[in-house]
């Protein structure tokens, strides 16, 4: 069984899938997909057919507290106890 390129970035996860470049932007047209994604600062590509290619690890290093090692980024929040309030739940 042969498989292509964008078969194969598909598998891996590598990009985000149509359905979820419509989530993200909110938008259903490529064209307002690409101006969402530019005002947000996610890079993206615009392939030949006009469909969008969006790097799942960047758009997670960006949104999801991922550092360019690949480590999740410890978000601070002050000592709530000394407060004398309770501590958000994570």
């Amino acid at each position: 069984m042969r498989t292509n390129l964008f078969s194969i970035l598909r598998m891996g996860y590598l990009l985000l899938t149509r359905e979820e470049v419509s989530e993200l932007t909110g938008r259903i047209q490529r064209a307002a997909q690409a101006r969402v994604l530019r005002g947000m600062g996610i890079e993206h590509r615009v392939r030949p057919d006009g469909t969008i290619a969006v790097s799942r690890a960047h758009v997670e290093r960006l949104l999801g507290g991922i550092n360019e090692a690949g480590v999740k980024i410890q978000s601070t929040e002050p000592n709530w106890g000394s407060l004398g309030a309770t501590q958000t739940q994570r």
